[in-house]
């Protein structure tokens, strides 16, 4: 019996390994977006119903124009290589709290959240659609689905069994990786998910128009605030230390130049196909 359950588990994780676009990293992934989006959306709702939006009107349409353009970027690669289903599961939303949290965040299905406390270290457009990147490419690479994923697979140690079936099993699920009743969209990343939301957000941003030195400006923000002796951000809790993150941003940005000019060249052709049609 145990044999036959190592085997149905390996099976599992063999049927279930996909692959990151863009970055090929090979990742595990049996939560659907039918079983974790629903859930994300009414946990988003309820977070903005019982925090505070900021009355920054000016600041809040920045978070909304750089998320949209942001967004649409994604959007545009992924509806030109052939994510057409995924690209229409998104429901992008940008929201400014009032909140001197050091922090943002990005739900699945791409509800995004900045809190007022992480403005001064964006400091600009450019900061921002850095910032912005980042999150949303935590979305674009379901990093949340993974993290759920591998938690399964430690709860059920070992056990062959996909993501519960019954509907309790989820919610308690979900509330345990999300900590319902506290802060939201806190996920453990692990470095490896920051790295690569990274080397992702630097691609998006670069496609939508945005400067991709200033992504490594951030971390150079950010390290000076620490270095100030301010208390780390929770927003670093996980996080790849600064002085590597610099390091990994100015090293990837001519790779990162050059696929937001193929993407986007895909994107333009791909319109015009559909066009013409």
């Amino acid at each position: 019996m145990k044999k036959l359950i190592a085997l149905a588990f390996i099976s599992i994780l063999f049927i279930e390994c996909s692959t990151v676009p863009i970055t090929g990293r090979k990742r595990i992934n049996f939560v659907s977006d039918a079983e974790i989006l629903p859930s994300s959306f009414a946990q988003y709702a309820g977070f903005l119903e019982e925090n505070k939006l900021s009355t920054d009107a000016a600041m809040t349409n920045e978070i909304k124009t750089v998320g949209r353009n942001i967004s649409a970027a994604v959007d545009r690669f992924m509806r030109a290589n052939g994510m057409q289903s995924e690209a229409d599961s998104y429901r992008w939303e940008f929201n400014l709290i009032e909140d001197k949290t050091v922090n943002a965040w990005c739900m699945p299905g791409g509800k995004v959240v900045f809190y007022t406390g992480i403005l001064p270290i964006c400091d600009n457009t450019n900061g921002v659609a850095a910032v912005m990147g980042h999150e949303v490419a935590h979305a674009f690479a379901k990093h949340g689905q993974e993290r759920m994923s591998s938690s399964q697979i430690q709860q059920l140690g070992g056990m062959a069994v996909a993501i519960g079936t019954n509907g309790n099993k989820k919610s308690e699920m979900w509330n345990m990786i999300y900590g319902v009743g506290s802060q939201l969209g806190m996920l453990a990343f692990s470095r490896t998910h920051e790295t690569e939301a990274d080397r992702l957000g630097l691609v998006f941003m670069i496609m939508a128009g945005y400067d991709g030195p200033e992504a490594a400006e951030v971390w150079v923000r950010m390290s000076q605030r620490a270095s100030s002796g301010q208390a780390p951000p929770e927003f670093m809790s996980t996080h790849p230390s600064n002085e590597s993150r610099i390091k990994d941003l100015r090293a990837y940005l001519p790779t990162a130049r050059s696929y937001a000019a193929k993407f986007n060249k895909q994107g333009t052709a791909a319109n015009s196909t559909s066009t013409k049609k």
